[in-house]
């Protein structure tokens, strides 16, 4: 038992450290989630084709709701901000298809 009481304080710290790095990066407080804030590569842009319409809709009024604050240098009142419990990666499943696919295509064509 006394080896499991440092694995989860540790783990504990490191929800910890995550939930506080989640609010200080502030995209949360425009209303964005993790997956909006992404660098849109070649495989984050064929990921985001593949969302379904009202995902990508969501997405898209997140963000041009959050230019529009960041150009009136304002914030969403605190009860609108994306908590870190409610910030679902929407964009992961179809990113992890997209770049397992292009990594299968070029095993593929080394072949």
């Amino acid at each position: 038992m006394a080896a499991r009481a440092p694995v989860s304080a540790s783990s504990r710290l490191l929800e910890g450290l995550r939930k506080w790095y989640y609010n200080a990066a502030g995209f949360n407080k425009l209303g964005l989630m993790r997956d909006d804030t992404l660098y849109e590569d070649d495989d984050v842009k064929l990921a985001l084709k593949r969302l379904p319409e009202n995902l990508y809709n969501e997405r898209l009024f997140r963000i041009k709701r959050a230019l529009d604050l960041s150009m009136k240098q304002q914030i969403l009142p605190e009860e609108q901000w994306v908590k870190y419990e409610e910030d679902k990666k929407y964009l992961e499943p179809y990113l992890k298809e997209v770049i397992r696919e292009r990594l299968e295509r070029e095993e593929w064509d080394k072949k």
